[in-house]
């Protein structure tokens, strides 16, 4: 591995030399009072979500394109991306009177790509992901002699991405212990990490990646970049299936260590940032922030400073709804339970005397058979895990059997919206999709099926992201196995099998 020194060699002369500041703001550094008075840290964050496009994708993109010869800038530029990225490179391009061809999915809403148009760049949309989006975008670039300025994977992008840990450091009256750095492609974590062992080699530098698209921790992991079958595109911010080559090398370099968090830590998150802040903050935006909580929850932090940077706001106000509903368990301030009580007078009074005092959140209940009912209910924690055990335990100790499904993505996104009362289909697949947002997903979808499968079961809700979600039950006789299992595959769209889920076999 090439030793820091040699990263230093290569990048720390460009990036004190770097100037941004025609175009990219200097971003306040903010304290979290809340946040560290419950975490036992000084937590402070830099607010680039503060950036006239709202995201430190700008510093990047206005890095590389300032250093393109004339020639360059008169052919003009192109990217492919579906938010940040896009409009950073439009804003740039605007400014530096460069024309701008941006490449975005046909997943993109249209309130970014009609924010991209605004600062004047051309749009094309292609495709259903961004992987789709690149592969053209490098063709019209060959094609048109055009330069491709990537979203991570290039040492100017890195450096200008740096310029954010150096405005930190002379931001902080003392350097922080630790510095906790969002990772999707890595092009942040790279420059990041790099000023910090240059400036302060004794803060010790996290990576934070989602769960759903953690391509740095398998690179890391694998001893070199590898492409991920799948990923999951509720942070779409760093849904990145490969992370770059460059960025995997300074990384693994550099980083002490890299961290996932969950959707709902992430919800959790914009939760405290919006607490501590009032600033309303996309779901990859406050990555760092959910990976301080998640690592002063295993390591004690007394004493202890710790910086993050925020580093969106495109959030579509659509998807607040579901934010908001998975921070509660996030946060462990709310518990999801399907209980099984006897269908009998009394029997709703005997849960709630059982539950006692505490506040009840939601309560989802439809006659199911004579013997027994089976309610979906949503309880109010102040106590954390330690309480929801507590609750459990009372329960199952008054006879009423009960299962968690406070971590059941099924019960989460659908099964507490159908509470309904179960029906007797002969032959029901149970799969929950990830249908692309654009218009005709679906009908291309039924298209494909086979004709004699029956559609028995179907739920979506909108979240406002480039990807909507779908359960949906279809009778498939036992003899067409092998065909049904082509048809998903052929698909392209990302699919779970739930029939065993316990959410599924409780209440419908």
């Amino acid at each position: 591995m090439r030793s820091a020194n040699g990263w230093f060699d290569r990048f720390m002369h460009g990036i004190m030399r770097c100037r941004l500041d025609d175009l990219v703001l200097e971003t306040p550094v903010q304290a979290m009072p809340a946040l560290s008075a419950r975490m036992g840290v000084d937590i402070r964050i830099k607010r680039e979500d503060l950036q006239p496009v709202f995201s430190f994708k700008l510093r990047g993109a206005y890095a590389k394109m300032k250093t393109l010869t004339a020639d360059e800038k008169k052919r003009g530029v192109i990217c492919a991306s579906a938010g940040n990225h896009a409009q950073g490179v439009a804003l740039a391009a605007h400014h530096l009177g460069i024309s701008a061809v941006v490449v975005m999915p046909a997943i993109t809403p249209d309130i970014k790509v009609n924010a991209v148009e605004k600062l004047g760049a051309r749009v094309i949309i292609h495709g259903d992901d961004f992987d789709t989006a690149c592969e053209r975008a490098l063709e019209i670039a060959e094609q048109d002699q055009l330069t491709f300025v990537h979203p991570y994977d290039d040492p100017e992008v890195i450096t200008g991405q740096a310029t954010i840990a150096v405005e930190l450091f002379r931001q902080c009256q003392a350097a922080p212990d630790y510095l906790f750095v969002c990772v999707g492609g890595g092009g942040m974590a790279a420059g990041m990490a790099i000023v910090s062992r240059y400036l302060q080699p004794g803060t010790r530098v996290i990576g934070v990646e989602a769960e759903e698209s953690a391509s740095m921790k398998a690179a890391i992991d694998a001893g070199g970049p590898v492409t991920l079958d799948t990923i999951g595109h509720f942070a779409e911010g760093v849904a990145v299936k490969r992370t770059g080559d460059l960025t995997y090398e300074i990384c693994s370099d550099l980083l002490d260590e890299v961290i996932t968090v969950d959707n709902d830590e992430i919800c959790a998150a914009v939760q405290d940032v919006y607490e501590d802040t009032r600033a309303i903050a996309e779901p990859a935006g406050v990555l760092a922030v959910a990976g301080i909580k998640k690592y002063f929850a295993e390591h004690s932090g007394e004493g202890k400073t710790a910086a993050a940077v925020l580093s969106g706001a495109n959030v579509n106000f659509a998807r607040l709804r579901h934010i908001a509903e998975r921070a509660a368990v996030g946060e462990e301030s709310e518990a999801l339970f399907g209980v099984t009580i006897p269908e009998r007078p009394g029997s709703f009074l005997d849960f709630c005397e059982t539950v006692g005092m505490r506040g009840i959140t939601e309560f989802n209940y439809r006659y199911s058979d004579d013997a027994e009912a089976h309610i979906f209910v949503g309880v109010q924690l102040k106590g954390g895990i330690a309480e929801k055990q507590e609750i459990m335990d009372e329960l199952s100790g008054h006879g009423l059997p009960v299962i968690d499904l406070s971590n059941n993505d099924m019960a989460r996104l659908h099964i507490r919206h159908m509470v309904g009362g179960r029906a007797p289909v002969e032959n029901e697949r149970i799969l929950r999709f990830q249908f692309p947002e654009r218009p005709g997903a679906l009908l291309q979808f039924l298209k494909g099926m086979q004709s004699g499968w029956n559609i028995s079961l179907f739920h979506y809700r909108n979240y406002g992201s480039e990807y909507g979600r779908v359960l949906m039950g279809i009778q498939v006789p036992e003899t067409d196995g092998e065909r049904f299992q082509a048809f998903l595959d052929s698909t392209g769209y990302s699919y779970t099998k739930e029939a065993d889920n316990p959410a599924y076999k409780m209440f419908l």
